[in-house]
């Protein structure tokens, strides 16, 4: 699939900032030597609600916004993009300072911590049922993943970064890296929200181990499917039996490994 123009300029616009170039020391053919590497940025983003510290994310600094919203609406302090009165998003203080239409939000005093690069944070640790009808052939969910290994531009460049990918049974819609799995699947829900793009009845693709966390937000957003290139952990695939999602593991080439809801993937067994 050939890219647009429009689609590498998004690209390069989304990387600045995401990347430093880093002076080592290089052992190659018996000699050593300087080089440059490039290596992923990483920042703590403080995020405030209503003038009250929320969490500490860390992530990589590019789709900030789309994280920021994607991550109120997974721990669900908003329902609605129109929620939000106002964020003020400052890089150089690595602050988010949101305001919310509802004034009388309180910050909540327990929080789960996860799994997540760098220790992500959660709120609510109950899922939603998903329905839905969704049913995909592996030839395309195969297909799919490598849409997706050729839209990972951070990663071909520096590396160090996960890619999640939210898709409809053809084409990759919302495509997100970080160096935190479940920052991209936020960020791909900040900007649904954004953009007033359904994550109902979608596909989500990831590089990423799938835990049983990172099942909490795909229920969140009622995909039926979530597909990684690694394995899922074992409550994960016990979470997405009790929530109907299939979860698909070690999804590399023509090969892949059904948990969960094989019928969603054509796969009855006679």
């Amino acid at each position: 699939m050939t890219k647009s123009n429009r689609q590498k300029a998004m690209e390069k616009k989304d990387m600045n900032g995401a990347v430093k170039d880093i002076a080592v020391d290089r052992f190659s053919a018996e000699r050593w030597g300087r080089a440059s590497d490039h290596l992923p940025s990483e920042m703590a983003l403080a995020v405030y609600v209503n003038r009250q510290e929320l969490v500490t994310i860390l992530c990589t600094p590019t789709k900030l916004n789309s994280l920021v919203f994607g991550f109120l609406y997974a721990e669900g302090i908003i329902a609605d993009a129109a929620d939000v009165a106002s964020v003020r998003l400052c890089e150089e203080e690595s602050l988010a300072d949101v305001m919310l239409s509802d004034s009388g939000y309180e910050v909540p005093k327990m929080r789960t911590l996860t799994s997540g690069c760098g220790g992500g944070a959660a709120f609510k640790m109950q899922g939603q049922k998903v329905d839905s009808d969704l049913v995909i052939s592996p030839k395309r969910v195969s297909s799919l993943m490598k849409q997706l290994q050729e839209r990972m531009a951070l990663y071909r460049l520096c590396g160090g970064v996960h890619a999640s990918a939210l898709a409809d049974p053809d084409n990759l819609l919302v495509v997100a890296e970080d160096i935190g799995r479940h920052n991209t699947l936020d960020k791909i829900q900040g900007e649904c929200l954004l953009r007033s793009l359904s994550t109902q009845d979608r596909l989500l693709l990831s590089t990423g181990r799938i835990s049983s966390e990172m099942l909490l937000k795909a229920a969140k957003m009622k995909v039926p499917l979530i597909v990684s290139r690694h394995s899922p952990t074992g409550a994960a695939v016990s979470l997405a039996r009790e929530l109907g999602i299939a979860l698909v593991g070690h999804a590399r080439g023509k090969s892949l490994s059904v948990y969960s809801l094989p019928e969603r993937l054509q796969a009855h067994r006679t």
